[in-house]
């Protein structure tokens, strides 16, 4: 993990994922990590928290190609693509539930929660993933976003 400790601002802390070997950082005042290497010096927590549920859909080209479900993803981008607007149209028509299929297909052990990932606050999720849940009102479904992990649909709950 060469370079993944250095010139990180301060109050910041870099760790190396078991799982993935990826370097990740916490915030020594709050203990909450990070995938993105800081840019500024580690801040006291924001009292601004969202909650959401995500549905992820993982590829070959994930940051880490395995799940509960399957320990070696192999299909494309565009599969997985192909699979979360099928599940978006399922939602949308009422024929599934966002937990009915999240429990059952998300690539995310928040799976066992029905996709719940519990509340979170801004630098605590991958950026695209923390803007797009952030902008999005009580009640409402994402489009697809995508990130390092895969592809999601978020629903945010609270």
């Amino acid at each position: 993990m060469e370079g993944a400790g250095d010139d990180i601002p301060d109050g910041w802390t870099a760790k190396v994922s078991r799982s993935s070997g990826q370097a990740y950082y916490v915030n020594r005042f709050t203990n909450e990590s990070q995938w993105e290497k800081p840019t500024k010096p580690a801040q006291k927590p924001s009292s601004e928290k969202v909650q959401a549920s995500h549905l992820l859909v993982k590829h070959r080209d994930s940051r880490r190609p395995a799940s509960w479900r399957n320990n070696n993803i192999t299909i494309s981008k565009e599969e997985a693509l192909e699979q979360l607007n099928k599940y978006m149209v399922q939602i949308e028509s009422g024929e599934r539930s966002f937990a009915d299929l999240a429990s059952e297909v998300s690539d995310c052990s928040s799976a066992k929660r029905c996709g719940d990932l519990g509340p979170f606050g801004r630098g605590q999720m991958q950026r695209p993933f923390e803007e797009a849940t952030f902008a999005l009102k009580v009640g409402e479904m994402s489009g697809v976003v995508d990130t390092d992990s895969g592809v999601h649909i978020i629903l945010r709950t609270a």
